[in-house]
């Protein structure tokens, strides 16, 4: 096969699992707004949440519509302050995020919550938005709305965004409370604060990989177990023991937990005297694994 080829194929391959993780993460925070955080008023801040109180303003107005007007905004004054290259995907995310959550409100109309469990309520509220952020920040994109705001207010002033953001969500929260009561506005609160850590936590976890360091007497049985069987590569080094000033071989390579949990069994098998560390970590850049 021509190498053109081989790369042109590869590319398309990059470009469709991007494509179909963004519309996962956008799908999974469509069901979390339209099924859970809307029937309950749980207006956590984003544009879901000032879409929510603008449904609860304008009854014959759905989240869905709200969504849409509230990006078509926001997406005007992007490419008015930033243009069409820097906003990239942004836009599409905008537009499909809000078509989700009105696809969403098609099918399946919620008039009432789905339970009376609140608390339990709010964890759905809050766990699949936060799941599909963080598959969609992970991939290098973004699900609009007030992230458009983020990246003009970081172009144009000095202001500190995190905070300025965290003061419009919980200004939202504030006027969830006014319109839907005091026990909704706290739901929102406690559902703004734990969403930022599941997203860090989720994303976390997709990128978790077993840093691994190896010293053997049998480096060459593990260098090939590594190469051939587990199909990743390492770095090997000559290395002394401080006590005994005898010579070894140290590997390091960076694993997933399966891989490394084969490794720890051929190791138990292939030289019991092995010493290894395995230290996790959740951001690995180059070959083999996320682009730098």
């Amino acid at each position: 096969m021509p190498r053109q080829t081989k790369l042109t194929e590869t590319a398309i391959l990059a470009n469709a699992k991007f494509f179909g993780l963004l519309n996962l993460g956008l799908i999974l925070t469509a069901v979390g707004v339209a099924f859970f955080k809307t029937p309950n008023h749980f207006a956590f801040g984003g544009t879901s949440g000032l879409s929510i109180l603008m449904a609860g303003w304008w009854p014959d107005m759905n989240v869905g519509t709200a969504m849409m007007l509230v990006n078509a905004v926001l997406v005007a004054l992007g490419l008015m302050f930033l243009g069409v290259k820097t906003m990239g995907w942004t836009i599409y995310s905008s537009f499909a995020l809000s078509f989700y959550v009105g696809i969403c409100e098609k099918l399946w109309p919620m008039t009432a919550p789905m339970s009376s469990d609140t608390f339990l309520e709010l964890c759905y509220a809050v766990f699949l938005p936060a799941i599909g952020s963080a598959i969609v920040f992970n991939i290098g994109a973004s699900t609009g709305g007030t992230d458009i705001v983020a990246m003009i207010l970081s172009k144009h002033t000095s202001l500190e965004i995190g905070k300025a953001l965290l003061l419009s969500d919980l200004l939202i929260s504030v006027l969830a409370a006014l319109e839907f009561g005091p026990a909704t506005g706290l739901y929102c609160i406690a559902g703004l604060v734990a969403k930022a850590f599941v997203v860090d936590g989720v994303i976390d976890n997709i990128n978790q990989r077993k840093v691994c360091t190896v010293v053997t007497h049998e480096s060459t049985a593990v260098k090939n177990f590594i190469l051939e069987q587990l199909h990743r590569s390492a770095t090997m080094q000559k290395a002394w023991g401080a006590y005994t000033m005898q010579e070894q071989e140290v590997l390091m390579t960076v694993l997933t937990r399966r891989e490394a949990t084969r490794l720890r069994a051929f190791l138990k098998q292939a030289d019991p005297q092995a010493f290894i560390t395995i230290v996790s970590s959740s951001e690995i850049l180059g070959k083999g694994f996320r682009s730098i």
